[in-house]
């Protein structure tokens, strides 16, 4: 597996690497969580590039960098960065798997209803629609009546313990690893009102029109998720039109590609990856208008 960062000055100038895999021609697009990285998603990418898969994990827009730059960017442009390396992937790939941790779920099921014929199914981890777990402020439901950036952007809703992760040891292994990428702690950690509104005018864009997806959807959610309540994926899992399978994480919290059953979730990806010709083949392709 390689990192790429070639067009990391298109987005902001954050030189922070895509991380990149030139496998066979089944490839998994990889998308991280909001105001994180692709190294989100990197156990996960790393098993299915070994697996012979191609990937791509891109570095969505405004992030990466600092607190103020996320809050500046839209939905829009984080999205633009999806569809960029979507546009590479499938042009080498015949089938495509497109991926998403927390928010970045939900710029992966726009993409499949944005372009059906050339994303042929999901793997959601913990999606998101709005951060209401049991480690969230008790106050955030208040940027639901806003509709100011600026106004939002007087808000911070900062990271806070556990940070998403379970397992002692691996916490402090993700926190220790942003220490060393030499970025101030706020930029890390920080989060303004302004992304948090971003992310409701993505949720009332998607949300009212999940009913178009028919791809297969793999779902991982974990039953205490500190981020994202487990009635979110089970809400989606009601509202999508193709074959879905909900995976409820009893030992994880919301980075379920880092946390203590990130082996169960790359096991259950390859085998979503196996299954998937013949989810998406008729069994019978003769009594098919």
């Amino acid at each position: 597996m390689t990192g790429k960062s070639a067009d990391s000055s298109a987005k902001c100038g954050v030189s922070i690497a895509d991380i990149v895999h030139d496998g066979g021609r089944f490839g998994f697009l990889l998308i991280h969580r909001l105001g994180g990285r692709p190294a989100d998603v990197g156990y996960v990418a790393a098993g299915l590039a070994y697996a012979g898969y191609s990937l791509n994990c891109p570095l969505l827009y405004g992030h990466g960098g600092s607190r103020a730059l996320l809050a500046a960017t839209t939905w829009r442009q984080w999205y633009g960065s999806v569809r960029s390396a979507h546009d590479t992937l499938s042009a080498r790939c015949d089938t495509v798997v497109v991926g998403g941790l927390g928010v970045g779920a939900m710029l992966a099921l726009e993409l499949a209803i944005d372009r059906p014929d050339s994303v042929h199914g999901l793997a959601l981890f913990a999606p998101t629609f709005w951060p209401n777990g049991w480690a969230m402020p008790w106050y955030g439901n208040a940027l639901k009546l806003m509709g100011s950036k600026r106004l939002a952007n007087l808000f911070r809703f900062d990271e806070r313990p556990p940070f998403g992760i379970k397992d002692d040891a691996l916490r402090r292994e993700l926190l220790d690893q942003h220490t060393r990428d030499g970025r101030p702690v706020d930029d890390v950690l920080g989060r303004s009102g302004g992304a948090l509104l971003e992310v409701k005018w993505l949720a009332e864009h998607v949300k009212p029109r999940l009913g178009q997806v028919t791809q297969p959807c793999l779902i991982f959610h974990p039953r205490y998720d500190d981020r994202s309540a487990l009635s979110a994926s089970q809400d989606l899992q009601k509202a999508l039109s193709g074959v879905v399978d909900l995976i409820v994480l009893d030992d994880s919290y919301h980075l379920v590609t880092l946390d203590r059953q990130r082996d169960i979730v790359l096991e259950r990806v390859l085998e979503f990856a196996e299954a998937l010709p013949e989810l998406i083949s008729p069994a019978n392709p003769e009594q098919v208008d």
